[in-house]
């Protein structure tokens, strides 16, 4: 769906987390960050997702990784998720859709032959200048950790 491929500056954002902080791209120049946008919080394939990156943090940061996830969820529903899972990363709100069009990864989608407007799951791999350096569209939720690392 999205057309951004490694080698493109990554788009800039600022997006509240789930605690109503502004997170932006330039908060993690200097740093790689794996972000990954999923359809729905706590709904099972984005809860494996999302627990999956948790189990693997330690290696994430071992290899200089920070992680943030988002989708458009509210910022309570966020909340949620992060302390249901305990996630140790920040997930992003972005209800107006800035975030998700900015990357591409909001369009129509086909479920159980019903066509709709979503969230393609999606994760961008980006380097410390703000390049995407991947980009994974077929993304496994039980091991994703494996895909990106």
């Amino acid at each position: 769906m999205t057309s951004l491929k490694a080698g493109d500056p990554a788009p800039d954002f600022s997006i509240p987390n789930q605690d109503g902080q502004t997170i932006s791209l330039s908060d993690f120049k200097g740093k790689k960050l794996v972000l990954f946008f999923y359809p729905k919080a706590s709904t099972p394939g984005c809860t494996a997702e999302a627990c999956n990156l948790r189990d693997n943090i330690d290696r994430f940061r071992e290899s200089g990784y920070e992680i943030l996830g988002a989708s458009a969820d509210s910022q309570k529903r966020q909340q949620n998720f992060k302390n249901k899972y305990d996630l140790p990363y920040d997930l992003l709100a972005d209800e107006d859709h800035e975030l998700l069009n900015a990357y591409q990864v909001w369009g129509p989608k086909k479920f159980m032959g019903r066509e709709y407007d979503g969230i393609h799951r999606t994760t961008f791999v980006i380097d410390e200048k703000g390049i995407i350096s991947e980009v994974i569209q077929k993304v496994k939720t039980k091991e994703h950790a494996e895909q990106i690392l």
